[in-house]
């Protein structure tokens, strides 16, 4: 599992050299409020349940409010054969300082 900041993460998003998964583990109250877009929205506790439908070749990168959680999903996906997680550090709360300013927070 690798770690970038929101920065990191816009810019690598910018380069076009893929087309990663852009995973949020959060609650679907807190992506109403605001995500990244082309997210997919999978609440932390339905990882387990739903690892199936993800590629584990794909590179995936896991957002949450703060990268709290999201390390820990990162964490759980890597120990279960995904060969290309990133964690968003810091979450959409870095994102929207960082990156889009105009992003709602929470």
């Amino acid at each position: 599992m690798q770690e970038m900041t929101a920065k990191q993460v816009h810019e690598h998003l910018q380069s076009g050299e893929n087309s990663p998964l852009l995973l949020d583990v959060r609650e679907p109250w807190e992506y109403q409020i605001c995500h990244i877009k082309g997210s997919q929205l999978v609440p932390m506790n339905h990882i387990p349940a739903e690892i199936e439908r993800f590629d584990p070749a794909q590179e995936t990168i896991v957002i949450c409010h703060h990268g709290i959680r999201s390390r820990m999903i990162a964490n759980y996906l890597s120990r279960n054969g995904f060969s290309n997680v990133i964690n968003l550090t810091g979450g959409v709360k870095s994102w929207s300082e960082q990156v889009d300013n105009d992003m709602p927070v929470y």
